[in-house]
């Protein structure tokens, strides 16, 4: 199912500017780093399910490239616009060949199905 956005000739051009400039500097390092890395897991501090999508790769010998913001009161606003340019409402994001393919239970998904990459 696509998910529902509001079309972007309804959002008037003073609240895109700001959404597009909303933390652009870290939004710009995890996009450059999802195109630069082969598998890429966005998260926070003290987030179970982060820690155990990283556990799952370091289990599985996958190589990956891990980009942290802040703990459950600090960082929030970063991890908005991280949110927002994702589409993904949850921590982890897990990237693989550049495609957001969820969090972890989705990367759990994936192992189960022998489609990890190698």
């Amino acid at each position: 199912m696509t998910r529902l956005t509001l079309s972007q000739d309804k959002v008037a051009p003073a609240v895109q500017e700001a959404v597009g400039k909303l933390h652009r500097d870290i939004v710009e390092h995890v996009a450059t780093t999802v195109a630069r890395d082969k598998v890429v897991v966005v998260g926070m501090a003290q987030n179970g399910f982060v820690r155990r999508a990283r556990k799952l790769l370091e289990a599985e010998g996958i190589k990956f490239t891990y980009l942290e913001y802040g703990s459950y009161f600090s960082m929030w606003q970063q991890r908005l616009a991280l949110k927002l340019w994702a589409g993904f409402p949850t921590f982890p994001m897990v990237f693989i060949d550049g495609t957001l393919i969820g969090g972890f239970t989705d990367l759990e998904a994936l192992k189960q199905q022998g489609k990890l990459p190698k």
